[in-house]
């Protein structure tokens, strides 16, 4: 099945119009806490459920559920969460955030975070350097630039980074509570 989509003007235009509306954010909280579309709120992906979601909907059940990230890949996975739950009525905003605050739209701005991506190259880098360093001892140590290597290109075929999904976990992108929901 296909996943919908919306450009963000477009959205705004329903917004604009008096029109009641789900737009989901699933970018992580400190991602969300630094630069957000006005009418969002925050369900990191790594938290989403489909279910939750759809019992705490603002809109009326016929209306869909919009799902936002920084640019687009998370928002549709966050889209095929919802499909594989039975929920067909989800719609990807086209771009993300990115393209929201590109468009001169609506936005709440916070305090500057380091950006998940920014931080998976900082951790694939540290692992490869450290790695290779360490083949200086051993040659076995070349199994962990490896193993990043390869993580790197699964990550770029699948368009799902394993080292992302763990990163955002991490205490520092948790961001607080009072943003999350």
């Amino acid at each position: 099945m296909s996943i919908s989509t919306i450009h963000p003007r477009e959205l705004n235009a329903r917004i604009s119009k008096g029109e009641t509306i789900d737009l989901i954010d699933v970018r992580t909280p400190m991602e969300y806490q630094e630069l957000h579309a006005t009418p969002a709120r925050n369900v990191p992906l790594t938290e989403l459920d489909p279910a939750a979601v759809m019992q705490n909907r603002q809109s009326s059940a016929d209306q869909p559920i919009f799902l936002i990230c920084r640019s687009g890949s998370r928002g549709k996975q966050a889209c095929e969460k919802f499909l594989a739950a039975g929920y067909t009525n989800v719609v990807n905003v086209e771009g993300g955030t990115t393209a929201w605050a590109e468009c001169t739209l609506p936005v709440v701005r916070g305090k500057k975070v380091m950006s998940l991506e920014r931080q998976v190259r900082i951790a694939a880098g540290a692992l490869v350097f450290l790695g290779t360093l360490a083949s200086l001892l051993t040659p076995w140590a070349l199994i962990v630039p490896g193993f990043v290597g390869a993580g790197l290109v699964f990550a770029g075929i699948t368009d799902t980074c394993g080292m992302g999904m763990l990163i955002a976990r991490m205490p520092w992108n948790r961001g607080p509570a009072s943003c999350s929901r």
